[in-house]
């Protein structure tokens, strides 16, 4: 499979894995120190410093595009060893509220859910789509850009056997997982191309999560209204596998330790603090890595 495509304005949210009340702070100066350092290699980077309720000091960052990212991501794990929770990859709104005025988002949890700022009107960005692919998978590929929200601008067979088809996309649509399904429904043999577009206008809501009566502004997502329910019963149904329905109290690991080499013990209450390391405590609940993770999966 053949893909090409300009500088995509893709934002992903990173924090430290490990709990404000367990960290003086240096934790995160040390995510920075190691951020900053893979920054000086990498230009095409944007790093900002913003802070989540629920998860504390963190960074919005800029990528090309998932891949980008990816890499980013396994690299500050292998080289520095910082491990960090990836939010939902978000794209530019703009949004109208009743009084005229405008605003950006690049943050879902900066939208207001107050009803005293009622949204009007809503802008997304879009692109400019090219693929080309066999004739024997036009069926599917329809469904799967029809699924996306694209609007069919061109179609044509260029010999017996290939097809072109131009469309326009919602940006939000195609930086998650549409590469890998067109690649999957296709065999590998879609060739695809985009280009950017312009804002247009769509029936876009705030989708807010919230665990034990309390939103978490950093699992909020931007959706559209025809969506919101399946995305949001999709999502709470994969955090119900994943988050305890209640929070365990700590385990006394050296219980059963009578005595013994203290070395024995240090290495049990180690253990026990890695696998802290990977909660972070919203309200009065645990939140694995692994449920923001999950978000990841649903689009």
């Amino acid at each position: 499979m053949d893909f090409i495509g300009p500088v995509l304005d893709l934002i992903i949210r990173m924090w430290d894995s490990l709990p404000a009340s367990s960290t003086d702070g240096s934790d995160f100066e040390a995510l920075n120190h190691a951020i900053e350092r893979l920054t000086c290699n990498d230009a095409s980077v944007s790093i900002t410093k913003e802070t989540s309720t629920a998860l504390g000091l963190g960074f919005r960052c800029g990528f090309l595009g998932l891949l980008h990212m990816d890499v980013f991501h396994q690299r500050l794990e292998q080289e520095y060893g910082a491990h960090v929770i990836s939010t939902v990859p978000t794209v530019p709104y703009v949004f109208e509220f009743h009084d005229g005025s405008k605003l950006e988002v690049q943050n879902p949890a900066s939208l207001p859910s107050n009803p005293k700022h009622k949204v009007t009107a809503c802008w997304e960005p879009t692109v400019l789509a090219t693929i080309i692919i066999p004739s024997e998978y036009v069926g599917p590929v329809i469904t799967l850009v029809s699924e996306r929200r694209g609007q069919q601008l061109e179609y044509s067979f260029i010999d017996s056997q290939r097809v072109f088809m131009k469309y326009c996309l919602p940006l939000r649509e195609i930086v998650v997982d549409f590469y890998n399904e067109l690649k999957s429904i296709t065999s590998g043999y879609a060739s695809f191309d985009y280009e950017d577009s312009d804002y247009q206008q769509a029936d876009m809501v705030k989708l807010d999560i919230l665990l034990n009566g309390q939103p978490v502004d950093a699992m909020a997502t931007i959706v559209h209204n025809t969506k919101a329910y399946r995305v949001g019963r999709e999502l709470t149904e994969k955090l119900k596998g994943v988050l305890d329905r209640i929070s365990a109290m700590r385990k006394n690991v050296l219980a059963k330790c009578y005595g013994g080499d203290v070395s024995r013990k240090r290495k049990l209450l180690e253990k026990q603090k890695e696998g802290k390391k990977r909660m972070k405590r919203v309200g009065s609940v645990d939140v694995p890595q692994e449920a923001f993770h999950e978000l990841l999966k649903v689009s």
